[in-house]
């Protein structure tokens, strides 16, 4: 396997109501985010920061980002474990501090509510998430705290 991987994508403003960026409330926050073969996504500012709420915003995609990887790294993690898992599901928070013009991530908390075959796995199924985030690229890329709170349960019970 290669040490190094480069991943592609494209954003293209479609903001422009006419007379571009002359004032602050006069353009849009649109934008179209592409990737070869793959689906294009509808993005936007968040909504407090002027943009259309229908549309991800980049902070929903951090988030998104951060618990999708743990899944994935979990899944993975869980499966060298022993762990068969028959569910998974996160319901991730993101907080944002806002200073100035700017503004960073205060913290991520991600909570994944995970079901395992049998009630002998549910040591290994906490393990699978200290590992994860171990391994996880996106979580060692960022500068702020990524806390898990995860809920273990057993299938049928």
């Amino acid at each position: 396997m290669r040490d190094t991987h480069e991943f592609e994508v494209s954003v293209e403003w479609r903001g422009n109501r006419g007379t571009g960026t002359s004032g602050y409330r006069d353009y849009g926050r649109q934008l179209v985010i592409r990737a070869p073969q793959k689906t294009e996504l509808e993005g936007s500012a968040a909504r407090v920061f002027h943009g259309d709420r229908d549309r991800w915003n980049p902070e929903e995609l951090l988030v998104a980002a951060l618990a999708e990887c743990h899944m994935l790294s979990y899944l993975h993690m869980a499966v060298r474990g022993g762990v068969v898992v028959t569910a998974y599901s996160d319901d991730a928070v993101g907080t944002l501090r806002v200073a100035g013009l700017g503004g960073a991530f205060a913290e991520v908390v991600l909570r994944p509510r995970v079901t395992v075959a049998e009630p002998g796995m549910v040591d290994a199924a906490r393990q699978a998430h200290v590992e994860a985030r171990e391994h996880c690229f996106i979580a060692n890329s960022v500068n702020f705290p990524v806390r898990h709170e995860p809920e273990i349960v057993v299938a049928g019970e």
